[in-house]
Parts: structure tokens; C-alpha cells; sequence
């Protein structure tokens, strides 16, 4: 368990916000580094056969169980391997995309990722979420209130009854700001929230990459 995990799910490739602040925690990470796309390679979404597969001894698997169980298998172990996990994920339609729903739902597993009434394996292993988005989101904009991405993930991602990360959230915001001549009078604020979220992503890759390999 020595490597940190990213995973990417932003559509637009190098011109993602939340890739180019990801981007800077990446560039003061000094470890190593497993890496998984879901934009470009997405995972399959949860099946019937998926869920059949993880209350079904292996044993009795059929081909369909059996493939299917062997995607939560490769995700989950590659997942519980890592000592430190970077997500970054925009908000798109103030939700996450779908990619990197699906991957949750192939991760999250009671009894093996998830435990009821107990500690899951990754308890306490420091998490960086990034997230960017076309608008603002805190107290006093139109949009307070409707920010359906972050309080989920740091809920699934954070609860001690999930997988009880210790997440920390990064966003940018305001993205749209410099595209749409209404918000021209915003632009200020998002350049200030964005040279925010890449500073905290360098500080917070110096300290967990310091952490673990102490």
C-alpha cells in the first residue's frame, strides 16, 4: 500500500479545469502514481449480474457473474492497494458524471469495502477531491443549496459507515465566467478561486506524500 490513486472523469480532456488543478497535485506528489481515466476508458455500470455476483459464492458464478465479478475484483483491489486517493471529478448538471458513478457503484461493496456497524479497510487514508464547476455555489448565489456533487461524494466517499475517507475538497469556481458575457463581472472572483484550489492542491500533495513516506 505505497501509491496514490487518481481517478479522472472530466469529458473535455486538457481543457477540464478540474484536470489542470489536479494537474498541480500531481506535479508536487512525489510518489507513485496509479492513474485511471474513466472519461476515456469508462467501467461498466452496475448490472444485475454485478450485484448477483457479490451474494453468490464464486463457485456458483455463472460466465456472466463471473465476468462481472471480475471488474469489481481488478477496481476494488486496485482501490483498497492505494495509501491516498485523488478524485477529480466536475459537476456536470450539479451532479457527478455518470463515469464516475458507475465506478462507486463498483468499489462500494458491504461486507468487503463497506463494513455495517464497523470500520472500513480504508478508514482514515487521506483523500483530495477536486471539483470544478460553471457556477458559484456558496451562501448567497442563486445557486446555494443546489450543489448536488460534493456534500454526496464527501458523504460516500467520507462516512465512517462508507468508506470513511479523509476527505478534503477542493473546487473551482465560476469556470463560466470567462465565457459568458453576462458573468464578465465575476471573473475576478473566479480567478481567485481557482489560484486558490491549485495552491491547496500543491500544499495538500507536499503533506500527504510527506505523511506517507515517513
Amino acid at each position: 500500500m505505497s501509491y496514490l490513486l487518481h481517478l479522472d472523469s472530466s469529458s473535455i480532456g486538457t481543457a477540464s479545469v478540474s484536470r489542470q488543478v489536479a494537474d498541480s497535485f500531481r506535479d508536487a506528489w512525489t510518489g507513485e502514481v496509479v492513474y485511471r481515466d474513466l472519461a476515456a476508458s469508462p467501467v461498466p455500470h452496475l448490472s444485475a449480474a454485478g450485484v448477483a455476483a457479490q451474494r453468490t459464492d464464486p463457485a456458483q458464478h455463472t460466465a456472466e457473474q463471473a465476468a462481472a465479478a471480475a471488474v469489481q475484483n481488478e477496481l476494488v483491489e486496485e482501490f483498497l492497494g492505494a495509501s491516498a486517493y485523488l478524485f477529480t471529478v466536475p459537476m456536470y448538471n450539479r451532479m457527478m458524471p455518470s463515469v464516475f458513478k458507475a465506478w462507486l457503484d463498483q468499489v462500494i461493496i458491504p461486507g468487503r469495502t463497506i463494513i455495517p456497524s464497523g470500520e472500513a479497510p480504508s478508514t482514515g487514508r487521506p483523500a483530495v477531491l477536486i471539483s470544478a464547476r460553471g457556477g458559484g455555489y456558496g451562501p448567497g448565489t442563486p445557486n446555494h443549496g443546489k450543489d448536488f456533487l460534493v456534500p454526496a461524494l464527501e458523504s460516500v466517499l467520507g462516512d465512517t459507515d462508507y468508506l470513511g475517507l479523509d476527505v478534503t475538497t477542493l473546487t473551482a469556481d465560476l469556470t463560466m465566467a470567462p465565457r459568458v458575457p453576462a458573468l464578465a463581472h465575476l471573473i475576478p472572483v473566479h480567478e481567485t478561486s481557482l489560484a486558490h484550489a491549485h495552491e491547496q492542491a500543491r500544499v495538500h500533495a507536499e503533506k500527504i506524500s510527506q505523511h506517507i513516506a515517513a
